[in-house]
């Protein structure tokens, strides 16, 4: 279950790929723009004064994300959906799909379909992250390899999804169109108590009160849904883990002047279908 709050507690950070990746969409006056895995709308929204003339359409799977973007109250709609099945219609012209690819199995067969579905001249925008070899998913998965949590963790993290930007372009070109790619990594000032940043001398994970570190509570929000729901959901084993990963997170993202530099590398393609 995608919880909208927890996604959102790192608003300005994650919004700004999506910001970046349209700028360099040259669609004029599109009359439909797609979102696909568009979370709880707070970014499909801004779709519409980008294109105030377009029909703007939000889908994601998650009901929870629905609900959240169409308490928002604007004239985008918003319909529950997997973006596996989804299939372009001609009047469609922009194809978004931003930091949702990632969780989808082979999707360069998914983009290779849009790609010859959707009529000559229309755009496809993508932005994945591509951190997975970072400190923060180095530690969950050594964490997740160790006996006491393998059989449970362990098979429900993924290997790296996300392929290195120059095969999308491979990919793009192959099926026909123009592609401008790129890759970013983001330097993200998360604030951080210093409280966050001290590992305790006895080695000890449970210490009430103690501030949580930030990139533990971003991973909240993404990587640690599936381990979530390994572990039971709310309970003694969650609670254990997460504890764990806090204080090792904590070893490998020290917290400086009440902050903590969090790099984060994400791949962009904006392809034009037909070129």
């Amino acid at each position: 279950m995608w919880d909208p709050a927890t996604y959102l507690r790192y608003g300005d950070e994650r919004s700004r790929p999506f910001h970046d990746l349209i700028a360099r969409v040259a669609a004029d006056r599109p009359a439909t723009v797609v979102d696909l895995g568009c979370g709880p709308g707070n970014l499909t929204v801004t779709l519409a004064d980008r294109w105030p003339d377009a029909r703007i359409v939000g889908v994601d799977s998650s009901p929870e994300m629905i609900d959240r973007a169409a308490s928002l109250g604007s004239a985008v709609e918003f319909t529950i959906g997997d973006l596996r099945d989804f299939t372009p219609g001609p009047e469609i012209d922009v194809l978004v799909t931003n930091a949702a690819l990632q969780w989808v199995p082979d999707h360069g067969t998914l983009l290779t379909r849009w790609a010859g579905e959707l009529t000559p001249g229309s755009w496809i925008a993508v932005q994945m992250p591509n951190n997975f070899d970072a400190a923060s998913h180095r530690t969950l998965r050594q964490l997740a390899a160790e006996a006491r949590w393998r059989e449970l963790v362990a098979p429900v993290l993924r290997a790296d999804p996300v392929r290195a930007v120059g095969d999308y372009v491979d990919l793009m070109a192959g099926a026909g169109c123009a592609v401008d790619a790129w890759e970013t990594t983001y330097v993200h000032l998360l604030p951080a108590p210093e409280a966050a940043s001290p590992v305790p001398p006895s080695g000890r994970v449970e210490q009430p009160g103690r501030a949580e570190h930030p990139v533990l509570t971003w991973l909240d929000g993404t990587a640690l849904r599936p381990v979530r729901a390994a572990l039971g959901g709310p309970g003694p084993l969650w609670d254990r883990f997460r504890a764990e990963l806090g204080v090792r997170l904590a070893e490998a993202y020290p917290v400086h002047g009440g902050r903590v530099q969090f790099p984060y590398r994400r791949v962009f393609f904006v392809a034009r279908t037909g070129a």
